[in-house]
């Protein structure tokens, strides 16, 4: 067991007024939240003891019999042990600066008992194996409470849930908000709704902080991860944040210039400028108008349109006079060559 110095904990002096303990916590607090550090459980016992140390020097009760037990930590422990040993339970004494403090000392005997300690935290101690033993323990029962532990239950997470979704590429595209059911241990179920951000891809895992399993002995409820699987886009093929499409333009906008509709998957259409003499399966890149970069804001991939040619199923005779004509002119193929 280890001595919790609460004060170092969040870096204040012993003599810190309750401003100055308030602010060290919430800044320590802000920087070690397991929201803002999600899998880090170096951070999550950071502020565990963060915590911890705030629920005792917030306290002027709790911290004073902390200040008081806590400079002989050591001889309790070593009470406690004699106490077991002998099968007795004795008060614990120890002398301390009186009214007069240095110079004129003078001593005064206090008497704390291992119930005396447990008033302070109550049966069910949010705190760490420290105060477990110091103040939650003695061995025995409380008086008026036979046959119980003087203990309750340490304070337990919940446990994190996993959640398979599916979602279309659209709602990927734009994020989206969907509701679910969750089962519980005991049957029950319950309707949550949860955000998807824009920019998940298959096997994204999205945190939706507090919905897992209940906490006992207070402690906060466990997080559901949903494990994301984005279906599949006949129109889209996606690689990394840009996606890729093919769009179909007349013949003619293809030799003389002109304009083709290029899909995005939320339903809009861009207008894409074709430029004369363009070739068949020329790809064209719209920046910016690809996925969202999941975790990036205002930062997208870009679109990729191949352009092909749409070819009419039937002509004219004008239309293919014009053709022959057009042949017969000597317009050369893609090697180079005059076809006569």
């Amino acid at each position: 067991m280890e001595f919790q110095d609460y004060y170092a904990v969040l870096g204040v002096p012993k003599t810190a007024t309750e401003k100055q303990i308030r602010t060290a916590y919430r800044k320590l607090a802000r920087q070690h939240h397991p929201d803002v550090n999600p899998g880090n459980q170096e951070a999550e016992d950071r502020f565990k003891q963060i915590n911890e140390a705030y629920e005792v020097l917030s306290d002027p009760d709790k911290r004073k019999k902390y200040d008081e037990v806590g400079s002989r930590w050591r001889e309790y422990e070593q009470w406690q042990q004699a106490q077991g040993a002998a099968g007795r339970t004795q008060p614990f004494e120890w002398e301390g600066f009186g009214a007069q403090g240095p110079g004129g000392v003078r001593y005064e005997y206090r008497t704390v008992d291992g119930e005396d300690l447990r008033d302070m935290f109550g049966d069910e101690s949010p705190f760490s194996d420290f105060f477990e033993s110091m103040f939650g323990g003695g061995g025995g029962t409380q008086p008026g409470r036979s046959g119980r532990a003087a203990r309750g239950p340490r304070p337990r997470a919940g446990a994190d849930l996993e959640q398979p979704v599916e979602v279309s590429l659209a709602d990927a595209y734009r994020g989206t908000a969907m509701q679910m059911e969750i089962r519980a241990a005991d049957g029950k179920t319950r309707r949550i709704e949860v955000r998807i951000p824009a920019g998940v891809r298959t096997g994204s895992r999205v945190r939706v902080a507090g919905q897992g399993g209940p906490g006992q002995g207070g402690a906060r409820s466990g997080d559901i991860y949903l494990l994301v699987t984005v279906a599949p886009d006949p129109r889209f093929e996606r690689r990394g944040d840009d996606l890729h499409t093919e769009v179909r333009a007349p013949l003619a906008s293809l030799l003389l210039g002109g304009e083709a509709r290029i899909p995005t998957p939320d339903g809009r259409a861009l207008a894409l400028t074709i430029p004369a003499g363009t070739q068949d399966g020329r790809v064209f890149r719209l920046r910016g108008q690809g996925m969202p970069r999941l975790g990036a804001a205002n930062v997208r991939g870009d679109l990729h349109a191949a352009v092909h040619t749409e070819l009419p199923e039937r002509l004219t005779n004008r239309q293919r006079e014009l053709i022959e004509e057009f042949a017969r002119s000597g317009a050369k193929t893609g090697d180079g060559a005059v076809r006569r």
